[in-house]
């Protein structure tokens, strides 16, 4: 079980939550539930329909699509982003690497938190902006 202190922390180190005010990190972080999976646990599946992202709070997950990883999510850091934004079913899936500890922000928790400060869509709007970017710098590297 985490602290609110604890909390806190992991969900200001998520980069579209850190440039929020703490007392709107309090809020969003007092709203996320806890969840606890043993190692080699399949969090969702690709094609499955979602509507949360989850922070690992420790522990390690794999993002990937049948055998191909695409990405090791590690402590502090986030993943299922994507089905928060839309409503398409999820591009890949995620699986405990070891035993893990996530926060979960469902859709409806964020667009509730976005209504009440809408200043975080821009913050989230920049992040995904420098994911696009990250993804685009790799495509180039690999096709020279």
């Amino acid at each position: 079980m985490l602290t609110s202190v604890d909390r806190l922390l992991f969900v200001r180190r998520v980069p579209i939550f850190k440039e929020l005010r703490d007392d709107f990190i309090v809020r969003l972080a007092s709203v996320m539930d806890e969840l606890s999976f043993p190692a080699n646990y399949t969090i969702f599946k690709q094609g499955e329909e979602g509507r949360s992202l989850y922070i690992v709070a420790s522990g390690k997950v794999k993002v990937h699509i049948g055998e191909q990883q695409l990405a090791e999510v590690d402590k502090g850091k986030y993943f299922g982003e994507m089905a928060v934004f839309d409503t398409q079913p999820r591009s890949a899936s995620a699986t405990t690497l070891e035993p893990c500890e996530c926060l979960e922000l469902t859709q409806e928790q964020l667009y509730d938190a976005i209504e009440e400060t809408p200043e975080i869509a821009v913050n989230i709007i920049r992040e995904l902006s420098r994911l696009i970017r990250r993804l685009n710098e790799n495509i180039n590297v690999k096709t020279k």
